[in-house]
């Protein structure tokens, strides 16, 4: 537990120096500076995303399909707790 503290402490303070060092480097470093700066970050951020999307479609193109499901081999007994309703006993009532 304490070792997730010390983690969460450490992201935290790294967070906090890049959202500083970032908006140093905007709005306080050489102005010529700044468009090359918003230039890379949003072409990083979109090369990221990009990654993803193509990591995802790689994955789904090289992984085998699954197997079908044989519906012979399910009993049909099964079933689960939750799924299952209780027996409601009726009453029978005497009309005289």
């Amino acid at each position: 537990m304490a070792s997730d503290k010390s983690t969460g402490a450490l992201l935290l303070i790294i967070g906090l120096a890049g959202i500083l060092l970032y908006a140093w480097l905007l709005f306080f470093y050489d102005t010529s500076m700044t468009t090359l700066i918003l230039q890379l970050t949003s072409f990083l951020g979109v090369a990221v995303i990009l990654a993803i999307i193509a990591w995802i479609g790689y994955t789904m193109a090289t992984t085998p399909p699954p197997e079908p499901l044989d519906v012979g081999e399910v009993p049909e007994e099964v079933s689960s707790p939750e799924t299952s309703t209780p027996e409601v006993k009726k009453e029978s009532t005497k009309s005289e």
